[in-house]
């Protein structure tokens, strides 16, 4: 068995940035995701955000649950902190580590199925509470690592792998977090890096909970009942002494279209996704006028991106719970321990 490694040398003429890193600090280890992901692109927009935002890696935890989006962030951000939760949990640990230490910058990098399934609970609970942090849903509306099946985002009447209607409402996690009172909200497509690096910057940079959803296609799950050259259809016709599987690489798919502009995008399976960019004209600072506009593009057809909503006056839940301004991770037993008469003084006051 053969292990790929990335060499730590670096070339001496790497550009560097203000904090005096290279591009090249800033990312992980060899990603095994399927060649063509939409989620190496999301990793590769979140690496570049970082290093043009000279952010120092070590002041960065990266905090995911389980499925394939929440295995990336083994790929980016190597030198950062990072812990990976049980499936959906990872709102709740990433609460805990931020009330714990405020000084770090928290990232949650998640998936619909992680999210909007087992976890929904926990995203909502996490989003209404305004904790501090930046939550990323790499969504393509499957079950990737269990071969396909529908999440709770996929679009009713879509097909899936074995030809089979989605008959359920689907779950939008950007009107969801509106709702919740998220403070900066957007979406975005994963082949669209001109979009995607700047809404990852303004994230990183605002205080609140940051939501970004982002369309990222799954290139495995494109040989759907139909096709005569399906495995499934190879199969039914074969006599076959094993059964084998075999995940072909596509080509990543990219987008590069002016603000205001509808763009159709022919995904790897050959459905088609209508992308509209927000304009110049646009005002993210309402949130209804966000919900309407969500509403109306869908019942048409199309998927908005860009920047939804931001509310640049928004507290944190350090703010909301009044804690002191050091970590709490800092504080020693003087300060946890203040002694029996504030204790009696505080028992009193709620007699």
């Amino acid at each position: 068995m053969t292990y790929l490694a990335k060499p730590k040398l670096h070339h001496p003429t790497l550009a560097c940035n203000a904090a005096g890193f290279t591009r090249r600090d800033y990312e992980g280890k060899i990603s095994t995701l399927c060649a063509g992901c939409g989620h190496d692109s999301i990793s590769a927009a979140i690496i570049q955000a970082c290093w043009e935002l000279d952010i120092q890696p070590h002041r960065v935890a990266k905090l995911s649950g389980i499925g394939c989006s929440s295995k990336t962030p083994d790929y980016f951000l190597g030198q950062s902190h990072g812990f990976n939760t049980v499936h959906g949990r990872m709102p709740s640990v990433l609460t805990g580590a931020n009330l714990a230490n405020r000084e770090l910058i928290y990232l949650g990098v998640s998936g619909d199925g992680d999210s909007a399934s087992i976890g929904i609970g926990q995203f909502v609970h996490a989003i209404r509470r305004g904790v501090n942090m930046v939550y990323i849903v790499e969504n393509n509306g499957v079950y990737g690592l269990t071969k396909g099946q529908f999440s709770a985002t996929a679009d009713q009447g879509s097909m899936s792998k074995k030809g089979v209607a989605n008959t359920d409402s689907p779950i939008d996690m950007v009107m969801m977090a509106l709702q919740l009172g998220a403070s900066y909200v957007a979406r975005s497509f994963s082949g669209d890096k001109q979009q995607l690096v700047p809404l990852i910057k303004g994230a990183l940079m605002h205080r609140g909970a940051a939501f970004l959803d982002v369309i990222s296609p799954c290139v495995a799950f494109n040989n759907h009942a139909g096709s005569t050259k399906s495995y499934d259809y190879v199969r039914e016709h074969n006599d076959a002494v094993n059964q084998l599987d075999v995940m072909l690489p596509r080509a990543e798919i990219a987008v590069d279209y002016p603000a205001g502009d509808t763009v159709t995008v022919e995904q790897h399976n050959g459905s088609v996704l209508r992308l509209r960019k927000l304009d110049d004209a646009y005002d993210p600072r309402d949130r209804l006028t966000a919900m309407n506009l969500i509403q109306q593009r869908h019942s048409e057809g199309e998927v908005v991106t860009g920047l939804l909503f931001v509310d640049a006056e928004a507290n944190d839940l350090h703010e909301h719970l009044n804690t002191v301004a050091v970590p709490l991770n800092t504080l020693g037993a003087a300060e946890l321990s203040p002694g029996a008469a504030t204790l009696a003084k505080i028992n009193a006051s709620l007699r």
